[in-house]
């Protein structure tokens, strides 16, 4: 009898979650920014009537604002530090105590794990809202926020930090550089 052999299967590293890594990148334009912005903002209005919507400082104060102008409501904004060590991001400025007994929409530019989005909602929940709701421009893992404009795997490259001043000089970002590198080869 023959020996058997047991089957390979390729090993594909993987990022937090268990997600394979991102396969492509989505660059994204301020057009098709604008798209994504109105698609979101019509999603939310027939689903939901937020009467203050709270960007997550930095990136998802821009979705947030754009969302918030077209659903013509009040927008506020809440500071959460991304360290990229890995350590568990933290809020630094706080929801303002308007959310108060408001229906809420927190809104950040990306969602994958979620960690971000969580600490946004406690941080808001604290201050006894009415209601509360969660948007991203791109769902990118796991979490799923109530609304999102686009569900990817992809390396987003964002129109509003795709260059970025480093020395005195205003450059691509380098993550971003390099990402762009990795598919050219």
């Amino acid at each position: 009898m023959p020996p058997t052999r047991r089957p390979t299967v390729p090993t594909t590293p993987t990022t937090r979650g268990g997600r394979l890594p991102p396969h492509g990148v989505l660059q994204v334009d301020w057009p098709f920014f604008g798209e994504l912005c109105r698609a979101l903002a019509l999603r939310i209005f027939r689903e939901y009537d937020p009467e203050l919507v709270v960007g997550i400082a930095k990136a998802g104060v821009i979705p947030g604002a754009v969302v918030a102008s077209i659903l013509q409501r009040d927008f506020a904004s809440i500071a959460i530090t991304r360290e990229a060590s890995g350590a568990r991001p933290t809020v630094i400025a706080g929801p303002p105590r308007i959310v108060t007994g408001k229906r809420v929409l927190i809104v950040d530019e990306t969602c994958d794990t979620g960690d971000t989005m969580k600490l946004a909602l406690a941080a808001v929940r604290d201050l006894k809202p009415a209601a509360v709701k969660t948007a991203v421009s791109f769902r990118t893992g796991d979490y799923k926020p109530d609304f999102y404009a686009l569900e990817t795997e992809n390396f987003i490259i964002l129109p509003w930090d795709r260059e970025i001043i480093v020395g005195g000089e205003i450059v691509m970002r380098p993550d971003y550089a390099e990402k762009l590198r990795e598919l050219a080869e």
